[in-house]
């Protein structure tokens, strides 16, 4: 007794102590990835922004300050703290990206992915490439994947074999770069593509005085005063300097007024007659005119203004771009005629020119920038907004035209939507050949009567699946399509994640509604490219007499199970790591003999050709013993509901024509048709309608002849008749 304790005692101590070491290596692996990744991310930084000093991350959206000394190089932060909108493979894609102050993208780097075609398939550096692309896009742009019929948005081509993945790439980096951009004040919020630019109305005058103009909002106010400022420096370096007493901190420290020109009721009450239309008469067109009036002992103007320098405490901002004033950009005004108007110890009118591409219709903002000295030559600046909105009775905008209604309606629709849109020729083709197939199938008594049309008709779509279904429009299924499926309906099932490639998504509905019909058959013997290939490829090799090559029934009966093994082994790597099964689905040769269209490196090519070459001599062995994803249609195959495949009674005992002519041995030798193996090829319903092939049909016929010859013959016999004596 004392011996087994002890033994127990012993297996417990050596349970506990490999848990904990188990923990520390997991703990000390984390903290290596999570190194390494922060190792990518300053390296990135340091590109862009040499010499810059990384903050803490800091809010929501947990952005880190990129800075040299007091100055504001940049921001970075990653996507994954913005939004987490799932790619292909059902999970987010997490990106690092590089902002300037004026908003303006400077990198975009992917950090983590689980993408199954750039995993093993598609190299990375072509994502890398692709997200090179946004370096200079500012964060209220539109930038489309492919064409768009809005010629102000920025278009990107997308990388062949792995377009939804860009396009998640797309909406990631500019929804991440607009939400941290809005709120680090960099852009306007809700301005992600600008309006047509409005028109000043000429025509629309009323007289008007002080009171009014200010009444109703067409000249704006800002009043400071001295213990504001104070307030405003608290906690920087500039705490406690110059502050005002508390006798004095309710004066004024600046009261700014500012209103655009350019409206008659405004310019010409304000300006009087002469001094507006000389005004005018200067201005360009697209050029708009800004008076700043201004008392108090601050000058919005200041006295370190030099000739040829910038003003640089105010400036206007507007969609997220600053305007600056240089001194080209500067007219005095001595005076102003419009009645009640308060002193003021100092006016300018600031010109805003064409180039800025200023509309005077949209929200803008003027920013009165504070200044304090904190040091000999440094000092220290605050900022004040005074936000102006024109009136909407002086100003008019153009109707948008159909292509940019279009364009707004394209932008307000979901990413998957606009995929669907960009591949509108895709899917009317596909539609229109599913169609056929349904035909087909419905009506397959009809044309396995006519077997050479029907063979000839099954070689060309066989034919347009490999060259349109697979090459061009990669609508080669694969099992990681059912893995991601399995986990997404216990973890967060989403509509959209599917309907992002509506290739297959078509596909997967189609096959999902023939299994119930008709089995896994339709799929794997007309929809699957890489199938077709080997059946095209097989039918070649008998064209040309090449020897073929079956298995005994029992030993092939028993490989059928391999298909299954490697399904499950699939299914229990998907729940340990779904990225490690997606490299473990590389037992399908789908990506490389379909999606690459074999270019990839030379071991996914040798083990593509491998299984092509082999199926020269045995037709289809990866799909009768290997495929994982034929063995996951087969599983919901028991559930069809109906069953299409006619057979008789002598099918199999005795006729076994059937059994002996299916290439893919989906027959068992007592005639019944294995419908989780049947390829539909409908070879069999052609031999069932033959009458001069089918051997119970032949032995009909020759029955019926028979019959009919019987009376004929009966004529000839002699009758006898007896007479008694």
């Amino acid at each position: 007794m004392v011996s087994r304790g002890h033994s127990s005692l012993t297996g417990t101590a050596r349970t506990w102590i490999s848990s904990l070491l188990i923990f520390l290596s997991l703990a000390v692996c984390s903290v290596s990835v999570q190194a390494v990744e922060y190792e990518v991310e300053r390296q990135r930084i340091e590109q862009f922004f040499p010499g810059a000093s990384i903050s803490e991350p800091e809010g929501d959206y947990q952005v880190r300050t990129l800075r040299k000394g007091d100055e504001v190089l940049g921001y970075a932060f990653q996507s994954i703290n913005v939004t987490k909108i799932p790619a292909y493979s059902g999970k987010p894609i997490n990106m690092q990206v590089l902002l300037d102050p004026q908003g303006v993208i400077r990198d975009a780097y992917v950090l983590e992915h689980h993408e199954p075609i750039l995993l093993i398939g598609i190299p990375e550096q072509k994502l890398h490439d692709f997200n090179a692309k946004y370096e200079g896009i500012k964060a209220d742009q539109r930038v489309v994947v492919g064409r768009s019929s809005d010629s102000n948005a920025v278009t990107i081509d997308a990388v062949t074999g792995a377009t939804v993945t860009v396009m998640v790439v797309n909406e990631v980096v500019m929804r991440a770069a607009h939400e941290v951009a809005v709120s680090l004040g960099l852009i306007e919020a809700g301005n992600t593509a600008r309006p047509k630019i409005a028109l000043v109305r000429e025509d629309v005058y009323q007289p008007a005085d002080w009171t009014e103009l200010t009444g109703n909002g067409a000249i704006r106010r800002l009043h400071l005063t001295r213990g504001q400022i104070d307030e405003a420096f608290k906690g920087t370096e500039a705490e406690g300097i110059d502050e005002a007493s508390p006798e004095t901190a309710d004066d004024t420290f600046i009261d700014l007024y500012v209103t655009e020109l350019n409206p008659p009721t405004i310019g010409r009450n304000l300006l009087g007659d002469n001094q507006y239309r000389f005004l005018m008469e200067e201005l360009k067109p697209g050029e708009h005119a800004i008076a700043v009036l201004g008392s108090g002992e601050y000058s919005f103007k200041g006295s370190g203004y030099v000739r040829g320098g910038i003003f640089d405490r105010v400036q206007l901002r507007q969609f997220g771009d600053i305007i600056s004033f240089r001194d080209l950009d500067f007219q005095r005004l001595n005076d102003i005629y419009i009645d009640g108007a308060p002193r003021f110890s100092e006016m300018a009118i600031f010109i805003v020119r064409e180039a800025a591409r200023f509309d005077p219709g949209s929200p803008w903002v003027l920013e009165l920038l504070v200044r304090r000295q904190i040091g000999p030559v440094s000092g220290m600046f605050t900022s004040f907004e005074l936000p102006y909105q024109m009136l909407d009775e002086y100003i008019e905008r153009p109707q948008p035209t159909a292509d940019e209604l279009a364009a707004i309606e394209e932008a307000n629709r979901p990413m998957w939507v606009n995929i669907w849109y960009q591949k509108t020729f895709q899917i009317g083709v596909i539609l229109a050949a599913l169609g056929l197939l349904t035909v087909i199938l419905f009506l397959q008594d009809k044309f396995t009567q006519k077997p050479h049309f029907l063979h000839w008709l099954r070689r060309g779509y066989l034919v347009f699946t490999v060259v349109f279904i697979g090459w061009y429009a990669l609508g080669q299924l694969s099992v990681v399509n059912v893995l991601t499926f399995v986990h997404a309906l216990f973890q967060d099932f989403r509509w959209e994640l599917f309907l992002s490639d509506p290739v297959i998504f078509i596909i997967w509905t189609f096959t999902a509604a023939t299994i119930l019909l008709w089995g896994r058959g339709v799929f794997c013997g007309w929809l699957c490219p890489f199938g077709a290939l080997q059946e095209l490829i097989n039918e070649a090799a008998r064209k040309l007499k090449i020897p073929q090559y079956e298995l005994p029934f029992a030993v092939h009966e028993r490989l059928w199970a391999i298909k299954y093994i490697v399904l499950l082994v699939l299914f229990g790597i998907s729940l340990e790591s779904m990225m490690m099964a997606e490299k473990a689905a590389e037992v399908e040769p789908f990506k490389t003999a379909i999606t690459l269209k074999f270019d990839r490196q030379w071991w996914f090519v040798t083990y593509a050709v491998f299984l092509l070459v082999i199926n020269i001599f045995t037709r289809k062995v990866y799909c009768r013993y290997v495929c994982p994803l034929g063995a996951a249609l087969a599983i919901p195959t028991k559930l069809r509901l109906f069953d299409w495949l006619k057979r008789r009674k002598e099918c199999g005992d005795p006729c076994q024509l059937c059994a002996k002519e299916c290439e893919i041995q989906a027959i068992h030798p007592d005639g019944r048709i294995n419908a989780n193996e049947c390829h539909y090829c409908l070879d069999c319903q052609m031999t069932y309608h033959n009458e001069n092939k089918c051997p119970p049909l032949v032995n009909k016929n020759k029955r019926n002849k028979r019959g009919k010859k019987a009376p004929a013959s009966a004529e000839l016999i002699p009758v006898v008749q007896v007479v008694e004596p």
